[in-house]
């Protein structure tokens, strides 16, 4: 029997995501539709665009930066970062 999955929604349904927890830890697949948001972390995340791109402000700094398929950027926990999704963008974020 396998568990049932668990879908997140954020920002009026513009952004869902899929959690996964298996071997590889803790980990959610989502897709974000395009506009501005700001997410906040309680663990250390790792962000891999998987189609699309994403342009962040990420904690302390004052420079957006685009990453696009198959680029990741890292948060630390307890840290709030600034997306602005001009496509929409599907990524996969783990958990530490």
């Amino acid at each position: 029997m396998s568990e049932a999955l668990q879908v997140n929604s954020y920002f009026n349904d513009q952004v869902k995501s899929i959690a996964l927890n298996n071997a590889e830890g803790v980990s959610t697949l989502g897709v974000m539709a395009v506009g501005e948001y700001e997410f906040g972390t309680s663990q250390k995340e790792y962000m891999t665009v998987v189609s699309g791109s994403l342009t962040v402000k990420l904690p302390g700094q004052d420079d957006w930066q685009t990453f696009n398929k198959q680029e990741t950027f890292i948060v630390e926990a307890n840290q709030s970062f600034e997306v602005k999704v001009t496509e929409m963008t599907a990524y996969l974020c783990r958990y530490e």
